[in-house]
């Protein structure tokens, strides 16, 4: 792996003038890449398959930050063999589902033996036109500025933390964290803790906590997910997203919809009911399904209890529901997501919709930013890792087309 590091000077030393990573010949500028995720890699990857120059651009001091990040137990829920990036197999010895630490490692391995050329340490600001219209100019840590060629946003979709803004929580006193910070449930062993959110992070963290003895777990639901077993008399469910992802949307729904009555059991009574929208047509919308990690049986015996959704907080550490009840928990958990945070990136260049997201992903770049292209912002049925290694085969021949 070729790794070069930027460091930012002492505060106290004299700045030099902004550096640039750029070149007089337009054809010979890079292809700069911002974001060392899976998406990022693979986009380089590709990019050098076609005999393309990609400089990956990344804020921390290695790939894979935010895999980093991630809490001790999380294993992926697609399988090994559909997750691998293109060019490198994830080895057998990980395991059908992949671990954090094993993911880490083999993104550690994806850049070495690929020798992608990276660039860590340096966080881009702002993306624009160069002044000429033939490339892109990135503004980068410490007055940077790298001209491309073009431009591969894979940034993420679990970029920056997002907290709702609940009434009462400036001034709330009590132990509240974002999912982002927690590691293992044997922090909070024998307390009572309310996880909030059940995407797949909080149904994990809830199973989480009770596995490792926390005293007692409520898991605060505001839209009924719905369930599916990771994997059922061994055949995963990403399988059977990817043979149904270009069916009709109805169809899928219908089809989930007598599959769910078959394999998971009415948790009415325990406050989960099956959901009143389809499964592909609330996965299109950007909701994927909660796969099975252990919710389903805790939430069935007790040990995780649905409340309704959390409403504000109070100054004497209680937490007000969306059911006018109170409940002071000695711990708060929000696995409430993450913001895309493309704003100040792109924002400015009319490329993003009203809720943040880009208007063209993959392959097409949107009309009015020929040369700028977006990876990793969608959640597919059919696994993020895989449709992240096909669409970085796609927009690197996309950029191939582009720069002649």
């Amino acid at each position: 792996m070729c790794v070069i590091t930027l460091a930012l000077m002492e505060d106290s030393a004299p700045r030099p003038a902004p550096q640039a990573i750029t070149t007089a010949n337009p054809a010979d500028r890079p292809v700069y890449v911002i974001g060392g995720g899976p998406g990022g890699l693979a986009t380089a990857y590709a990019l050098r398959a076609q005999g393309v120059r990609a400089v990956v651009v990344e804020k921390a001091d290695g790939v894979g930050a935010s895999w980093r990040r991630h809490y001790d137990r999380l294993h992926l829920h697609t399988t090994r063999r559909r997750s691998a990036l293109p060019g490198l197999a994830i080895p057998r010895r990980f395991g059908r589902w992949v671990s954090r630490d094993d993911m880490v490692r083999y993104l550690e391995k994806y850049a070495e033996v690929h020798e992608l050329e990276i660039v860590t340490g340096v966080e881009v600001s702002r993306v624009e036109r160069t002044a000429d219209g033939t490339g892109w100019v990135l503004h980068a840590t410490g007055g940077r500025e790298l001209v491309g060629s073009a431009v591969v946003v894979a940034t993420g979709y679990n970029h920056t933390p997002h907290l709702p803004r609940w009434p009462g929580l400036d001034t709330f006193t009590g132990d509240l964290a974002h999912a982002c910070g927690y590691r293992s449930g044997k922090e909070y062993a024998g307390r009572d803790v309310l996880v909030v959110g059940v995407g797949n992070t909080g149904a994990e963290i809830a199973v989480d906590l009770v596995e490792s003895g926390a005293g007692r777990v409520r898991l605060a639901v505001r839209t009924v997910p719905h369930l599916v077993r990771r994997s059922t008399a061994g055949w995963p469910a990403q399988y059977s997203g990817i043979l149904v992802r270009r069916l009709p949307v109805g169809l899928v729904d219908r089809i989930c919809r007598v599959l769910a009555k078959a394999s998971i059991p009415d948790l009415s009574a325990q406050g989960l009911p099956r959901p009143g929208t389809g499964l592909y047509t609330r996965a299109r919308q950007g909701a994927i399904p909660v796969q099975d990690v252990g919710l389903i049986d805790a939430v069935r015996r007790g040990r995780v209890e649905i409340v309704a959704a959390v409403e504000g907080f109070e100054d004497d550490g209680k937490v007000v529901l969306a059911d006018g009840s109170r409940i002071a928990p000695d711990a708060v958990v929000a696995a409430t997501g993450y913001a895309r945070a493309l704003e100040d990136l792109v924002g400015h260049l009319g490329v993003l919709d009203d809720r943040g997201a880009p208007v063209a992903h993959g392959a097409r770049a949107p009309k009015d930013a020929p040369g700028l292209y977006f990876t990793g912002f969608t959640t597919p049925i059919s696994g993020t890792l895989r449709e992240l290694a096909i669409d970085a085969q796609k927009i690197a021949k996309a950029v191939r087309r582009h720069l002649r």
